[in-house]
């Protein structure tokens, strides 16, 4: 891709282009400000229309991010977003602008904060409600050295209803340099009255209101005796009469100091309010309402379809994916059974179930970003008799490990995790492979693990699973099926209580078997094909099941031919605790192994973080169609 021509296709760079880091942004003039704001979002615009991203979140922190990079002194000077979606511009005023048309691609810029891309991200981001956590940590790092650096943190209002985001509100201290910017574009969290509250805000974004503030102070606790005591009896007529006026704030009642709410995206309004933040020297929240998707009308008109954008050449951007057919699937079972319920963290439509939500409102709860809230409430529902449904992402499922164990597994409740976007994560990276929940839950007693790699087989699993009386997890991954995988395992159109298919007659004879499941038996029918092309006949067993890992060897030796030599375990998760490792144990303690080699191909102890340009995340993580021939081939000489 041709970087150069891709910046003129459609418009001139005047300003941009001359950013190699923030002193270079210090050195334009304010006024130039407006100008650069609509050449970075024209370009935010071209950027993730290309390679997909997150589009509306970005275009509403442009002038707050222009602002904090001309106040403070980053990297010197911790800047923390929270999630890192929203970090596009940041990346741009940071000397990557050059490099932004790799976002997203195999060695290119990553879609969140990464520390090992760039000294200026302090602290890597992608799950949501970290920042003040860690920002805190930071703080308080810098007041033990005696830094003066600030930290400043970028949370968006969507994560206050994180429990973490609070918690690290509890542990906040007064005497740090510590500044929150609380970006606010969706819902209202403090108290606003009309004109006075808008007059008020304006007032205190002023500089003149500062230092009268601040001169008014020292002259009362200058006078003699009763000065000290004068300064306290004003402010607390003038926090009472605030509060009555204005409405009690809750970040001033955890003894922050704050300031707001103004409009995020006049640039002047924002550095100003950003400039005297700073100079308190203290701990304060600076609240900002800022429009998503700000100056790209679609984007303006319907926020949430451009919040994480598909590039333009994805496959399946018009089709069915295994979200939407989850929802579709629960919500006919809604329609049957009055006890269905469904929840979601806060991604209702990245987990399909925006037809649920229509439909059955009463019975559909959003809960906001709190995946431990949803499993333990999803817990309370099924003790009281309701079937929920709860879809989560693989990634985020991590936070609730001990709600699945304590309030799911151990009670033998029947909730049903939709566990979304399982597997590897092309497009946003480690922070969202799903690679992890197999392992964890696999560790899990009463708990059965369904594998689907077909709409037809997750129907079949959560038929399978509404009808139990035990906890279950549907697992499937991002995109849609593939027609290969249906042909050479559902020719028949059957789909029957989930367990294993094979792709092979009863009057073959493989000396190779791999046994895999979900999206990896495409995978495995590549190098079926290499394979045959050496002589060597390869069967394939994919499984609709894992866990009872029990009732998993059970159903392989249904299957498992005679004439097998070497068999290969393949998943795209992780190695240890992974369904190879359980499924090879379980299957030699029955004996069902004896004279047969047998290897695992899986993720092994990495993150998978790392990839050269133009590799596959199948390739960088040695689960693709290479490196299962290569391991065929040495097994079997």
């Amino acid at each position: 891709m041709n970087t150069s021509d891709n910046k003129t296709e459609n418009h001139s760079i005047k300003y941009l282009d001359s950013i190699n880091s923030p002193d270079d942004l210090k050195a334009l003039p304010k006024e130039n400000m407006g100008e650069l704001a609509e050449e970075i979002r024209s370009e935010l615009v071209r950027i993730t229309s290309h390679n997909g991203g997150h589009l509306a979140s970005n275009l509403g922190v442009v002038e707050l991010t222009m602002a904090i990079h001309r106040v403070f002194d980053v990297p010197k000077d911790h800047l923390i977003f929270d999630v890192g979606h929203q970090s596009y511009v940041h990346k741009m005023l940071t000397g990557r602008y050059g490099k932004m048309d790799t976002l997203r691609i195999s060695g290119g810029i990553s879609g969140f904060t990464n520390r090992s891309e760039s000294e200026y991200d302090c602290f890597g981001a992608g799950h949501s409600s970290t920042s003040i956590s860690a920002a805190l940590g930071f703080a308080i790092s810098d007041k033990l050295s005696e830094s003066d650096a600030y930290t400043i943190a970028v949370v968006g209002d969507g994560a206050y209803t994180g429990g973490m985001i609070h918690e690290a509100l509890n542990n906040c201290r007064k005497d740090l340099n510590l500044i929150i910017v609380m970006n606010e574009n969706e819902m209202s969290i403090s108290k606003n009255i009309g004109r006075f509250a808008t007059n008020l805000a304006k007032l205190r974004t002023t500089s003149g209101y500062f230092k009268t503030k601040k001169a008014t102070g020292a002259f009362l606790k200058n006078i003699p005796l009763v000065g000290k005591y004068l300064f306290k009896f004003v402010l607390g007529v003038k926090k009472s009469l605030k509060n009555v006026l204005y409405g009690s704030n809750y970040f001033e009642s955890m003894g922050l100091t704050y300031l707001g709410p103004i409009d995020g995206n006049d640039y002047e309004a924002v550095e100003n309010l950003l400039r005297e933040a700073k100079k308190l020297n203290e701990s304060v929240v600076v609240h900002l309402k800022t429009k998503k998707g700000k100056g790209f009308e679609p984007a303006e008109r319907s926020p949430e379809f451009y919040h994480g954008m598909q590039p333009c050449t994805a496959q399946n951007r018009n089709g069915n994916n295994f979200s939407c057919e989850m929802g579709k699937i629960i919500s006919e079972l809604a329609e049957k059974d009055s006890r269905v319920c469904a929840i979601t963290a806060a991604m209702c439509d990245g987990t399909g179930l925006v037809e649920f939500r229509s439909k059955y409102p009463e019975r559909f709860f959003d809960v906001g970003i709190a995946e431990e809230h949803a499993l333990t409430f999803a817990a309370g529902l099924a003790a009281n008799g309701k079937k929920p449904y709860t879809a989560i992402y693989s990634t985020f499922l991590q936070r609730g490990y001990d709600n699945i164990i304590h309030d799911i597994a151990l009670q033998k409740l029947n909730c049903v995790i939709c566990v979304d976007r399982a597997g590897l994560n092309a497009g946003d990276g480690a922070t969202h492979h799903g690679i992890f929940d197999v392992a964890f839950l696999s560790q899990i007693p009463n708990m059965r693990i369904y594998t689907p790699a077909t709409f037809g087989s997750l129907r079949a699993a959560i038929d399978d699973a509404h009808r139990r009386e035990e906890p279950c997890a549907v697992r499937y991954p991002s995109g849609g099926e593939d027609s290969a995988v249906l042909e050479a395992f559902y020719g028949d159109g059957e789909y029957k209580t989930p367990s294993a298919v094979c792709d092979f007659d009863a009057d073959e004879s493989p000396s190779l078997v791999i046994i895999t499941h979900g999206r990896m038996v495409s995978e495995a029918m590549r190098a079926k094909s290499e394979l045959a092309a050496r002589g060597i006949s390869t069967g394939i067993i994919l499984l609709e099941m894992i866990k009872p890992y029990g009732e998993c060897a059970e159903n392989v030796a249904r299957f498992m031919p005679k004439s097998a030599r070497s068999v290969i375990f393949l998943e795209e998760e992780i190695r240890s605790g992974g369904m190879g490792m359980n499924l090879s144990d379980m299957m030699e303690r029955r004996n069902m192994l004896d004279g047969v080699r047998y290897d695992t191909i899986a993720t092994d102890d990495s993150f998978v973080d790392k990839r050269a340009v133009g590799q596959s995340v199948y390739n960088a993580a040695g689960v693709d169609c290479e490196h299962i021939v290569n391991v065929a081939v040495k097994m079997l000489l």
